[in-house]
């Protein structure tokens, strides 16, 4: 008599994520929905699920199956292990990534317990990571702006700006006058853009919150061209409705719109940022030009002045100048340049002044 073969399992149930055969994952389904029928957004939920799947795998190889068998010191071991462990080129995962993927734990069994599904919140005490602020890899001057700028304008044999050049333009500046991320430039919709009176409506920022920034006459005049003349011709039925769109007719992805920038970057001899470089440039150059930095907080989104406090460490220049005229060792050779300076470098120490009072030493990161 032949042995009945047993059916074989289909491709998908085979290459199905362990997490999802885990007790752990009828857990995980419901605490996503939870907070998403809150309003979190999609991103903060992707975070947090890719968070606990690693540590739900990680519990499964040590036979930890159950949300009702983590205890502190399980924690701890996980904690630990995310600090000894090593990429594949032998670096360490940064302070901030293991933050990152602690945080969705402290979260997830705080909900556990508030929903009774385990009797404590072994989470409670988890403390995390200490992650210095750090100051920008590289700030990019006005003359770099502007070097930047300039490659985006190549024509062809017959002296005509090439189109996808002048969309590159309008891109480039427009991150450069609102200091917009690069998620909130490429949702950015056509009627976002109010060119006649010189702003941006961004939807659904950092924290799912709107803000409207202002938009330089610059940066109006190349996305105007770039709306009369090239968007026309890349637009593909129906319209996404976005006011940048690929070659390809579509919205940009973040990997795409890196690698464009990146190009630019490159082509002027910079070789770290992207995106962010711009935004970074802004703040900076702004402040060192007498921008209040509650000013530059509203138009960054930032939640908390803290954040925005770290372009205030970036601009040597005019720090230099208050330096040479009150450094008892310095006043000698500065003399001859008191009267300049005098006038810019009291306004920059009052707004310092103003600034550090105003902080509060109990403001966190959004």
């Amino acid at each position: 008599m032949k042995r009945r073969k047993k059916p074989r399992a289909s491709r998908a149930v085979r290459e199905r994520d362990p997490v999802e055969r885990s007790a752990f994952y009828p857990y995980l389904l419901h605490f996503l929905e939870w907070f998403a029928s809150r309003g979190y957004s999609p991103r903060t939920l992707q975070i947090r699920s890719d968070g606990l799947r690693r540590f739900i795998r990680w519990a499964e190889e040590r036979t930890i199956r159950t949300p009702q068998e983590v205890t502190r010191p399980v924690l701890e071991r996980y904690r630990r292990f995310l600090y000894h462990y090593r990429k594949d080129n032998g670096e360490p995962l940064s302070f901030a990534t293991q933050m990152q993927r602690l945080i969705p734990l402290r979260v997830f069994f705080k909900w556990l317990a508030r929903e009774n599904h385990i009797l404590g919140n072994p989470a409670s005490e988890l403390e995390l990571p200490r992650v210095h602020r750090r100051l920008p890899a590289h700030i990019l001057s006005r003359e770099q702006v502007e070097q930047v700028m300039a490659l985006t304008l190549l024509t062809d044999e017959h002296g005509y700006l090439d189109p996808k050049s002048l969309r590159d333009r309008a891109i480039l500046e427009t991150l450069y006058s609102s200091g917009i991320r690069r998620t909130e430039l490429i949702q950015l919709g056509l009627y976002d853009v109010d060119l006649k009176n010189g702003t941006l409506a961004v939807r659904q920022g950092k924290g799912q919150k709107d803000r409207f920034v202002p938009l330089g006459s610059r940066a109006i005049h190349w996305i105007r061209r770039y709306l009369e003349e090239v968007r026309p011709e890349l637009v593909l039925e129906p319209d996404p409705g976005v006011l940048f769109l690929h070659e390809f007719g579509e919205p940009f992805s973040k990997n795409r719109l890196t690698d464009l920038v990146k190009k630019y970057l490159r082509a002027a001899g910079i070789e770290r940022g992207a995106c962010h470089l711009f935004r970074h440039a802004m703040a900076t150059q702004m402040l060192e030009n007498g921008a209040d930095i509650r000013f530059i907080q509203a138009i960054l989104g930032h939640a908390q002045l803290t954040t925005t406090e770290i372009y205030t460490h970036v601009t040597i220049v005019k720090l230099k100048e208050i330096h040479a005229l009150t450094h008892p060792a310095e006043r000698s050779v500065a003399v001859t340049r008191q009267h300049r300076y005098a006038s810019d470098a009291h306004a920059q120490l009052a707004a310092l002044v103003a600034d550090d009072q105003l902080i509060d030493p109990e403001d966190a990161d959004a």
